[in-house]
């Protein structure tokens, strides 16, 4: 059962990134991956987040992170429509989208469509394009 976040766990979640982030040194530079999930936690306090790299899927090189889906379920979306939370999870992530991500597969849910919906995620299509695997 999906138990939901209180705002303690949201801190202790980015307290938890924020150390993460400052055991790098400084000339690294943080992942695509990460970036995106900090950027969501902080900017649309989910209630479960899944960032899941699906660049494996498609012909880019091995290790590529250009390729997401974001499975992002938050009260932020209460009252919006599709377009809407999708719009809201893009603006989030302006810097991603124009730089490294090529494409981003958005599932932006209500809690109460959460768990209408069993906690269920739509699989991802098989790539078709760019002479993929």
């Amino acid at each position: 059962m999906l138990r939901r976040w209180s705002a303690l766990d949201h801190l202790r979640l980015l307290g938890c990134l924020r150390a993460h982030l400052a055991r790098t040194t400084a000339n690294s530079k943080m992942s695509v991956q990460s970036a995106i999930e900090s950027k969501l936690v902080d900017g649309l306090k989910p209630s479960h987040l899944e960032v899941i790299n699906e660049s494996y899927m498609h012909n880019v090189p091995k290790g590529s992170e250009t390729h997401f889906k974001v499975v992002v379920v938050s009260d932020v979306f209460q009252n919006m429509s599709l377009i809407q939370r999708h719009r809201k999870v893009h603006d989030t992530l302006k810097e991603e989208l124009n730089g490294a991500v090529h494409a981003l597969s958005i599932q932006a849910k209500t809690v109460d469509q959460w768990e209408t919906s069993g906690h269920s995620i739509t699989k991802s299509p098989r790539c078709l394009g760019g002479g993929g695997k």
